[in-house]
């Protein structure tokens, strides 16, 4: 007790201790672990393993989005510079859409687009120069062989606009289901590109061209610099406002960290509910449909069922 009282003794305490705890706080940032470096380290080769994975899957398919135009038509196409005078942005945003990309399909479009009208004017010049299935004036002839030829001009685009309504009309029906699966593989703990390959494995069943698109979107997570342009890429090819939504908000929380769980399932019921208000105007827009055909089919057939017995009781009455 006396040395503990000694005020020698408590100085050289104080002292020992002041020296040891500067000298651990000098050595403290020397001593302590880069715990976010390692975290950064390890979802950059966490994401190198999941490029070399999806280079490993696409060499390993047998088909590919890719494919080589055939060699006619590419040199039709080069031939004539068919790029140049029949090519646009449009077109080839509209071909996206259609799930129609790569060189082939551009290839195809341009030559058919040249060849259609040629096709169609050289048909309709046919009936009505050789085989003269009408009797026409000369003028209205070349009239009509004009307007095949301005109709083979628009068929490509035709077609081209019907496959993007087929695409969007079996992505809307499935896209509610699959974002109650992205939610469940979120919540989970699934990053989102693991979520994507999931949602796109198990909901190619209801949707191909929806799944399509989520594999599209998973590769392209891993390969482009910026996941912001894989999540624009996905809204511009879709062009649905419910993917154009989620892309949104996975743009939102790539960028400012915000929770993915209650935008996915907001926007799921939303999916839902205008899937059902489709539904209801589908089948509001019903009666007035059906109109014309009870006006022309039922009822002559329900007048001549009502009518005829009391003319053949006139008749017979009469004679």
């Amino acid at each position: 007790m006396d040395k503990l009282t000694d005020p020698h003794t408590l100085a050289s305490i104080l002292v020992a201790i002041a020296t040891v705890a500067t000298v651990l706080t000098v050595a403290q940032p020397l001593l302590s672990t880069d715990r976010l470096g390692k975290r950064m380290k390890t979802v950059a080769s966490e994401r190198e393993r999941i490029r070399a994975r999806e280079r490993e899957k696409l060499k390993q398919q047998k088909g590919s989005l890719r494919s080589e135009p055939k060699a006619y038509m590419k040199r039709v196409v080069d031939r004539f510079n068919l790029t140049e005078w029949l090519g646009t942005t449009k077109a080839k945003s509209q071909m996206a859409s259609a799930g129609l990309r790569g060189p082939q399909a551009e290839t195809a479009f341009l030559f058919f687009r040249l060849v259609t009208p040629i096709a169609f004017a050289l048909v309709c010049a046919v009936y009505m120069f050789v085989i003269r299935i009408v009797d026409w004036p000369m003028t209205v002839k070349i009239g009509a062989v004009m307007g095949a030829a301005y109709l083979g001009i628009k068929a490509p685009e035709i077609y081209v606009s019907n496959v993007i309504k087929k695409r969007q009309s079996s992505i809307g029906r499935a896209f509610p289901d699959s974002m109650d699966l992205l939610l469940i593989c979120v919540e989970s703990g699934m990053s989102i590109e693991a979520a994507f390959r999931k949602v796109a494995s198990e909901i190619g069943i209801q949707s191909v061209p929806l799944a399509e698109e989520l594999a599209l979107t998973t590769a392209e997570l891993s390969y482009l610099p910026e996941r912001r342009t894989a999540y624009e890429n996905l809204a511009k090819r879709v062009a649905i406002e419910s993917v154009k939504q989620i892309a949104t908000v996975l743009i939102q929380a790539e960028r400012y960290g915000t929770p993915l769980g209650q935008a996915l399932r907001v926007l799921g019921q939303e999916s839902r509910d205008q899937r059902l208000l489709a539904a209801e105007q589908k089948a509001a827009a019903l009666p007035p449909k059906l109109t014309v055909p009870m006006i022309i089919f039922f009822l002559p057939v329900l007048f001549a069922v009502i009518l005829t017995p009391a003319i053949i009781q006139i008749s017979a009455t009469m004679k």
